[in-house]
């Protein structure tokens, strides 16, 4: 009863805000993301009924309190679906920085949720490991299925779970994502949990559904200018709602208004098809094509950040015995 996975991170193109449900986190609207690789998390779990309780393990350090009581949601959920009752160990690795703004949470719940699945024995499709790992987050269900994904909204599992968009190939193999690192730490479930107290909320609530409708059927298009000027005018929306909260969150640092302004200067005097996005975080994807990438890494690394590229990851997956984290 051992199994292990590997997801990928997700940038949001139109991004979810706010939870109608934050027990089972039911999002007030859908989401559509894209998967980033090679960045990723492995997880390697465990049924054993000689352990004496749950044992977490992220990045070497054992996770307790509130870190635990999440994956205890997903946990729980392959516990009561395949009928078992067994402790389990759990052990995690991330690729890249966590907790900055690139999506840990989402590749580190659906990694979860795969390998737990595998291990309880449970023959799941995709979507369904999906809304298995929306419990822990729900940008992880979009993970699950990888690459472009929707997660649509609702009420129960069989509605609020993650498919896979048929994109054209082009956007499949020649997009490239400059990763602009501006470490800084942030509160993301407090953002979502104070969403709706926006007076901005009603406005993007009214404004999502058409984006959404419109972003599906630009990627199908392979309409890579409208697709990511519309991600990155979805992030000014969200960052607008997060900003007009109670709490007023401001996630920007300097350096990533430096970031949006160099991708602008870039378009303007250099004509180049690149466009920033952001997602609840102080770092910034930048989004460019394969032939162009090495003219916008080097024009983001010059805002004193460390960069990475990355490409369009594909679905969790199960991984051979060989990989195991233990």
């Amino acid at each position: 009863m051992k199994a292990t996975a590997k997801a990928h991170p997700i940038q949001g193109l139109v991004k979810y805000h706010g939870m109608r449900d934050e027990q089972l986190r039911h999002p007030y609207h859908d989401s559509i993301s894209l998967c980033t690789a090679p960045s990723h998390t492995k997880t390697t779990a465990e049924f054993d009924p000689a352990l004496d309780g749950d044992e977490y393990v992220v990045d070497g350090d054992p996770v307790e309190g509130k870190g635990a009581d999440r994956i205890r949601t997903v946990v729980d959920e392959v516990r009561d679906r395949a009928g078992i009752d067994h402790r389990v160990r759990f052990v995690s690795e991330n690729s890249f920085p966590t907790n900055i703004g690139f999506g840990s949470s989402a590749s580190g719940f659906a990694a979860a949720a795969m390998a737990l699945s595998e291990a309880a024995g449970l023959d799941l499709t995709r979507p369904e490991v999906s809304a298995i790992a929306r419990r822990g987050s729900a940008s992880a269900a979009r993970a699950v299925t990888g690459a472009y994904s929707h997660l649509r909204t609702g009420a129960d599992d069989e509605d609020c779970r993650s498919e896979r968009i048929d994109v054209a190939d082009e956007l499949e193999e020649e997009v490239r994502v400059v990763a602009g690192m501006v470490p800084s730490y942030k509160e993301t479930d407090s953002a979502h949990a104070e969403a709706a107290e926006s007076h901005m909320f009603e406005g993007r609530m009214a404004h999502i559904h058409g984006q959404i409708a419109k972003m599906r059927s630009e990627l199908r298009d392979g309409d890579f200018h409208d697709a990511f000027e519309r991600a990155e005018h979805d992030s000014l929306s969200l960052a607008a709602t997060t900003m007009t909260g109670p709490s007023g969150w401001v996630y920007w640092q300097p350096r990533t208004i430096e970031i949006f302004n160099t991708v602008r200067e870039l378009r303007a005097e250099e004509d180049l098809p690149v466009y920033f996005s952001v997602d609840t975080g102080a770092s910034v994807y930048v989004n460019t094509t394969a032939e162009h990438v090495g003219r916008v890494e080097e024009a983001v690394a010059g805002c004193g950040v460390d960069t990475r590229v990355w490409e369009v990851g594909g679905p969790a997956a199960i991984l051979d015995e060989s990989e195991a984290l233990f």
